[in-house]
Parts: structure tokens; sequence; C-alpha cells
């Protein structure tokens, strides 16, 4: 597998030419602005405290760690629905089991960056997944481009569909944590910590994932469902077989309603056929070491669509060379996945010669 640890490169095809030619994000942390959407709401009553949290500058589990010693908790009893970006200003639900109501005054000893925004109480723990969506609104500093063309790729995007890469936080700095998947499949790394473990485990299935995406989007049959193909319910991860695409299920991608999906790589043969299964197959081979690593480390395979859907879609010129967007993704998405096909941008937060979208 030694030929794994060449650099990892991540120059994945767009479906759009770029209207923004330049272009900055997360200038600053309000830049990239982040709410969470829940499925369901809390009852009013119950053991568990349910906090609305908006924080700046820090990650998620740091956050609910806070949370835990400041109500004086075990961190075992801190649940939330996702993990948001550090570099962002974020507002989240985290359930604290807390049956009695802590201390006046325990928010004093919550870190500068974390702000309670709303409390109350709910019956169940917030699970891990139990996520409906998030709104970005995000600020681009330093624009050159084209606006009209921007305007008409958003609208593309929002009629079509935008290509669902993982994006490149899943992969840690400087793709670190796919070199870790690499030394964890070779035997040269131990990782007792299940969370670090699963990190590294998805990063492998994340870029097998992308593989198959980038090599969809260069033959043009990303957003064209295909005979044999494995098609997801919107909105939903339910998926179903077409081994023949016919003109209810071509008008029902048309109207974003299944989407074509690929491989989140794992133990058990593909279930897609024809050309889909040869395509993916395909991939695999060119991957063969993280592939063979992922399915000995017991995942199984799964689905994940190929496209996602573009909604609550605005803009605005800030100034010249200034722009604002807001728009809703569904639980899993990327808003980079969006960035990256308005314009070629850097990400003002990460690494010198790794920060380009």
């Amino acid at each position: 597998m030694s030929d794994l640890r060449e650099p990892w490169t991540t120059d994945w095809a767009r479906w759009r030419a770029p209207a923004l030619t330049a272009g900055i994000i997360r200038q600053q942390p309000d830049d990239f602005r982040v709410d969470e959407i829940l499925p369901y709401t809390a009852e009013g009553e119950g053991e568990h405290l349910w906090l609305q949290v908006e924080k700046t500058g820090e990650n998620t589990d740091f956050v609910g760690r806070a949370l835990a010693r400041a109500i004086g908790v075990p961190p075992r009893g801190v649940g939330y629905a996702g993990l948001k970006d550090r570099h962002a200003v974020t507002t989240q639900w985290f359930s604290v089991h807390a049956p009695k109501d802590p201390p006046a005054d325990w928010q004093s000893g919550l870190p500068s960056g974390i702000r309670v925004l709303e409390a109350t109480r709910g019956r169940r723990k917030i699970r891990t997944g139990s996520l409906s969506g998030n709104h970005f609104t995000l600020v681009l500093r330093d624009c050159q481009g084209d606006a009209q063309a921007l305007a008409e790729g958003l609208a593309a995007l929002t009629a079509h569909g935008v290509p669902n890469y993982f994006g490149e936080q899943r992969f840690g700095r400087g793709r670190g944590n796919l070199d870790r998947a690499v030394a964890l499949f070779e035997g040269r790394l131990r990782e007792p910590d299940r969370k670090r473990r699963g990190l590294y485990l998805s990063a492998a299935r994340s870029w097998v994932f992308n593989q198959v995406l980038d090599r969809r989007l260069r033959d043009g049959t990303w957003d064209r469902p295909l005979d044999g193909e494995l098609l997801m319910l919107d909105g939903t991860h339910s998926w179903f077989q077409a081994p023949v695409i016919d003109d209810t299920l071509r008008r029902r991608h048309a109207e974003l309603d299944v989407h074509p999906t690929g491989p989140l790589w794992g133990a058990g043969a593909l279930e897609s056929t024809g050309a889909v299964a040869a395509l993916e197959t395909a991939v695999a081979g060119e991957w063969q070491a993280l592939c063979a690593g992922l399915e000995a480390a017991g995942l199984r395979q799964e689905r994940r669509a190929l496209r996602l859907r573009l909604a609550d879609v605005e803009h605005a010129w800030l100034a010249a060379d200034t722009l604002q967007l807001a728009f809703t993704l569904p639980a899993g998405a990327y808003a980079t996945a969006v960035l990256r096909e308005l314009g070629t941008l850097r990400d003002a937060q990460r690494a010198e010669g790794e920060n380009e979208l």
C-alpha cells in the first residue's frame, strides 16, 4: 500500500465553469454562519436539558465537554446531532442529561466562544445523525468574476442539483486523516479511540466516493440516471434498484425527487448493475488498498446521493467585491461543494498550499 502515501490530489471535476475567478471565504468567523435544523423540537419537560448554543471558533466536541463541565455531568451525558465547523459562527442544539436544574450561575463557567441562546427541557437525548439540514449564510470577500454568470450558476444549481462531494475538512489538515487510514490498514497505527478511528475510516470511504463522483462528472452521467442505478429518494437515506430507467424515473429525476448514488465502500457485493457497477468496480480497483482496508475494518456497503438539492437560495452584493450567499442543504452535505461550483476561492482558515476550493 506504499503507493498511497504519495500526495493526495483533489482536483475533482466541476459541473460548470466557475463564475468567480477569485474570492476569499472565512476571512473572519462571522463570514461563515451555520444554523442547524432539527426534525423535531423539545417537549418542554423531561430529564434532558436542551440548550441552543451559538459557538465561535470552537469545535462541537469541545463545546459538549465544556457544557458537561459547567453543569457537572459526565461528557457521555451530552448529545448533539452533528459536528459543526470550528472556523465559523454556528448555532446548534445540545442535550445534557441533568434531571435536576444546574446552579443559576452555571453559564459563567463557559469559555468566551460559547453562548447559550435558549434553554428548555426534553424527554430524550439528541442523537448523532438526527438532523434535517443546515442553513448557511456566507460572505465572500475580494471577489472577481462575472456577476451575471454567478446568478445564472446559482439558478442552474437550484434547478439541477449540486455535485455532492465530501468537503476537504473530511480528510483532515494536509489530508492527514487519509494518511492515518493508510497506516491503520497497513498495521503501522493502532488507534484505540473509537471516534478517531471512525474519522480515519470515514476519510478513506469519502475519498473513494469522491473518486466515483469525479468519474461520473467527467463522463457526463453524474446527474443522468443509467440503467442499473441505485436511486435515492430525496431527503432520505432510502434507495431502490432501477435496472431500467423509464420515463417515470426520468421525470422524477428531473424534479429532484430521486438521485443517482455512489458507493460508501465496505464489505459485500455492489448492488448496482450494468455500466454503473462497471464504473464503480473500476474506481475501486484503482483504490484497491483503501477498499480492502474498509472491508477488513467491518464496514458494509452503503450509498450516498451523487447530487444534492439546494434550497432557500439568496444572494446579494454587499459591495462591488463582497458577495453574501444564503442557502439550505440537507444533512451530510457540505457548503464547500456549492462554493467550488461557483468559483475558484481561497479558504483563509486552511493552510497555505491546500486552501483552494
